[in-house]
């Protein structure tokens, strides 16, 4: 009989996770570094699921076992190619019979395998409890283009804890916040990332995060973590108009113009029918410093008019023409003098 974990001990034990659900489910959520091994392509399950709710289990069965037949042999192999050390992590939807099978085939294969109690629908449930948990965050924000996220790689780098929602979200957060990035993961897969992001930290000690709002892009934060992100110290960044235009520009400069234009047109109402016409004129021109500037007008008076609505502790820091390096170190300072805690 296959050996059965919970997932903080599935997960705790050395090897591949092998997730035997269709592409389909795989491909909407997983669970973060898990390898889809699909008992039945998306077709097959469909068809399965239809059998069994009009002749019942027996039949679903039967046509279940010949369907993965032919398909043993591949299984074994792709397992022992993706699986050299370790052992093989099964799972499917809720620990039912693909994962059963699954494991029982790998284990008779000679490949040490065990399974996830309750499958993905069990590590659904430890996802959502992740956020339910204290943290420690320090927020660190600004107005746009002063460089948040470089700096909050650069904390990274020192050595600081810390969680990029926007690499997790694959948007930056504002209108254009999804150029230069791979589609946006679904909201659960967000979710998911999220939670095993903060498994691996230590909750007593300070967790930096970028100020956003709830929604970056399609992606939600769980409202239990932005409650606490709303409610935790925050560090304002402030440089140069100048330097931000750079920085911009150097992040948008090779752009297409056609989709700066769309992405423009997302706030017209918001912008004014008047400067609408000003920034797209000066995108088809090729005047993106003038662009950028018509754009931070919105934006620094969006974020301002925010900032006089949050409740928690509020920190200035302000410089020119540091490296992120160089802000890492000036914030790590301040937090290691206690100055903002």
């Amino acid at each position: 009989m296959a050996e059965i974990f919970s997932f903080s001990e599935f997960f705790n034990k050395a090897g591949v996770i092998f997730d035997v659900r269709s592409p389909a489910e795989f491909s909407h959520a997983s669970i973060p570094g898990a390898v889809n091994l699909p008992l039945f392509s998306n077709q097959e399950r469909a068809i399965i699921g239809t059998l069994y709710k009009q002749k019942g289990k027996e039949p679903a069965i039967q046509l279940g076992l010949e369907l993965v037949g032919p398909k043993i042999a591949s299984f074994v192999s792709q397992a022992k190619n993706l699986n050299q050390l370790g052992i093989a992590k099964i799972h499917c939807w809720r620990g039912g019979m693909r994962s059963e099978a699954m494991t029982w085939l790998l284990n008779f294969a000679g490949i040490k395998s065990i399974q996830l109690n309750g499958g993905y629908k069990a590590f659904r449930k430890w996802t959502l409890k992740q956020f339910s948990q204290p943290y420690k965050f320090i927020v660190l924000g600004g107005m746009t283009g002063c460089g948040k996220t470089s700096i909050l790689q650069a904390l990274k780098e020192s050595g600081a804890q810390t969680i990029d929602l926007e690499f997790l979200a694959k948007h930056r957060g504002s209108t254009y916040g999804h150029l230069g990035f791979n589609p946006q993961p679904s909201n659960e897969q967000f979710e998911n990332d999220l939670a095993f992001q903060l498994y691996q930290l230590d909750v007593q000690q300070p967790i930096w995060i970028e100020d956003e709002s709830h929604c970056i892009g399609a992606c939600h934060i769980p409202n239990s973590i932005f409650a606490q992100i709303v409610q935790a110290p925050l560090i304002l960044i402030e440089t140069s108009l100048e330097e931000r235009i750079d920085r911009l520009l150097n992040e948008y400069g090779l752009t297409n113009k056609e989709d700066l234009i769309l992405a423009s047109t997302r706030i017209s109402k918001r912008l004014g029918s008047q400067r609408t016409r000003e920034l797209i004129e000066a995108i088809q021109k090729n005047h993106l410093r003038d662009a950028i500037a018509l754009v931070l007008q919105y934006y620094d008076k969006t974020y301002a008019h925010a900032i006089t609505r949050r409740a928690q502790s509020i920190f200035t820091i302000q410089n020119t023409c540091l490296s992120p390096t160089e802000w890492s170190h000036q914030l790590l300072e301040s937090i290691n003098s206690k100055e903002f805690l």
